[in-house]
């Protein structure tokens, strides 16, 4: 038996109540169905988080009024209570100043890693807890198994595909234990399947693929219309010979060739971002490869065995390099078997370990390395 096949999915019960973070996507909609199918007490709730200020920016977005609209509509069809909860001023604070902030300081940040430990597995937490449900349900693609002695420990989603664990990474192990994920153990086709079986009204509902508060995914404009944009600047070799100039640092983002507009014979990318002397430092490609990373705000969900085969992923689309070993006696630090390369300051690190390489072991943020920070 494998150590996967010792493990349990140990999820709501009929008859428990289960709150359901409910987007007004097919996602978190197949998830409140099938909960509620399965004979649990079930309530949507929905969070407000963000409408854009300027009229003139973009249509869409998160928490629009139709996609409430549709979270409030498919509660109906079920039968079940829906509540609306105004998130927006712990939005603003903990996920879009900090997102401006860090493009202003050179860094590319992952809102939804924020939006997740801040707001959805804390404060609405803390509000499922309130309304004593032992359940909070998303329609995230991961899995919680439970070992032998009941602790919970985060896996992979079973659609390599659509996996979100990474942005779970975070999730402190208190509000895991009480975390549900339905579709984790689905794929994208049966969740559609399910959504068709079960006549939910977004059943045909197209998947977002933008920052949800950056409809269109432009993200340079948005950060202007925040007041975010920086200074023009130059672009310089690593000897620090000007190529040519910028038109500010937020609009670049590490291992980035497009609108650098030099050339020296062969393509450059962004290698590193100097926001203090609004620089960007540009190299060839074999130039952006790194083996060893630096990371703040750990968060481990399960320690490391001694032997345990360990694989960081550094960006979401990116496939898992494998580790030869980590040090958090300070700065934490991730030393790589093989290099990675683009690895920009704001992104997750996420360690995964396991059977496979399938389970979560714990996260954090890269920074710059201790001499160039």
């Amino acid at each position: 038996m494998t150590e996967l096949q010792t493990l349990q999915a140990q999820g709501p019960q009929p008859g428990d109540r289960v709150v359901v973070a409910m987007s007004g996507g097919v996602d978190s909609s197949v998830a409140a169905a099938l909960l509620h199918e399965r004979g649990c007490e079930v309530i949507g709730i929905t969070l407000s988080l963000w409408e854009d200020p300027d009229p003139c920016g973009p249509e869409g977005g998160c928490c629009t009024p139709e996609d409430i609209l549709d979270a409030r509509r498919v509660c109906a069809d079920i039968g079940i209570r829906h509540f609306l909860l105004n998130y927006r001023a712990p939005f603003q604070e903990e996920v879009i100043e900090p997102f401006v902030a860090a493009y202003q300081a050179g860094e590319t940040p992952n809102p939804c890693v924020r939006c997740n430990n801040h707001l959805k597995f804390d404060l609405l937490v803390q509000r499922t807890r309130e309304i004593e449900s032992p359940w909070l349900a998303t329609g995230h693609y991961a899995q919680v198994l439970r070992d032998t002695e009941g602790t919970p420990r985060l896996f992979k989603g079973a659609d390599v595909r659509k996996d979100q664990s990474y942005f779970l990474h975070g999730t402190p192990v208190d509000s895991l234990k009480m975390l549900c994920f339905p579709l984790g153990g689905m794929d994208k086709a049966e969740v559609r399947e399910s959504a068709e079986r079960l006549n939910v009204r977004t059943r045909a509902k197209p998947d977002s693929q933008d920052v949800c508060f950056i409809p269109g995914g432009d993200t340079e404009a948005f950060l202007r219309r925040q007041g975010g944009a920086a200074p023009p600047g130059d672009i310089v070799d690593e000897s620090g010979k000007v190529l040519g100039s910028h038109q500010g640092v937020h609009g670049f983002t590490i291992g980035q060739r497009r609108g650098i507009g030099v050339a020296q014979g062969k393509p450059l990318y962004v290698k590193r971002i100097d926001a203090a002397r609004r620089r960007l430092v540009v190299a060839t490609a074999d130039r952006l490869e790194v083996h060893e990373l630096f990371a703040t705000e750990w968060n481990w969900i399960r320690r490391p065995a001694e032997g345990e085969k360990l694989f960081a992923r550094v960006r979401y689309r990116s496939s898992a390099t494998p580790v030869k070993s980590f040090s958090d006696s300070a700065a934490f630090s991730i030393q790589l078997g093989e290099p990675a390369s683009a690895v920009a300051a704001g992104q997750a690190v996420v360690l995964y370990g396991g059977e496979r390489g399938r389970e979560v072991l714990g996260g954090g943020t890269l920074t710059l390395p201790p001499d160039i920070s």
